[in-house]
């Protein structure tokens, strides 16, 4: 199977030169990505509806990719401040409650302030590799 390179269509990914996600035999790898609504080009302050729209985001490459949310099976967040990670809680259960992968979290300084999480997931495809 050939590498597969899914872009989101924002403008970060071929201004720096990187793909929202990569098929490569079994797994979809999706980068680091946070709350933009990539139509609009805008960002919230609210960081539980920016994790919201970043699972979204995220959902839909890898629905190009042919899985989904419930195929994730490695997530890391980061969040530039420890106080914006409980308010995610909710929303990352509601996205990631069926998979349930392993999971991380690193704080650290993200891009812009605006930017108050980003999310990187790895999936396997459904009906690959061992269930």
């Amino acid at each position: 199977m050939a590498r597969i390179h899914i872009s989101s269509g924002s403008r970060f990914e071929e201004e720096i030169g990187y793909s929202r996600a990569v098929v490569d035999g079994d797994l979809v790898w999706v980068s680091g990505t946070t709350g933009y609504d990539y139509a609009a080009m805008t960002i919230v302050d609210d960081v539980a509806v920016q994790a919201d729209q970043a699972f979204r985001n995220i959902a839909a490459a890898l629905a190009e990719a042919g899985a989904s949310l419930d195929d994730v099976v490695r997530v890391l967040f980061i969040v530039p401040r420890r106080e914006d990670w409980e308010p995610c809680w909710p929303v990352v259960k509601r996205h990631l409650g069926k998979a349930r992968p392993t999971s991380t979290l690193i704080h650290a300084g993200l891009q812009t302030d605006a930017m108050r999480i980003e999310i990187e997931v790895t999936a396997r495809l459904p009906g690959k590799g061992s269930t």
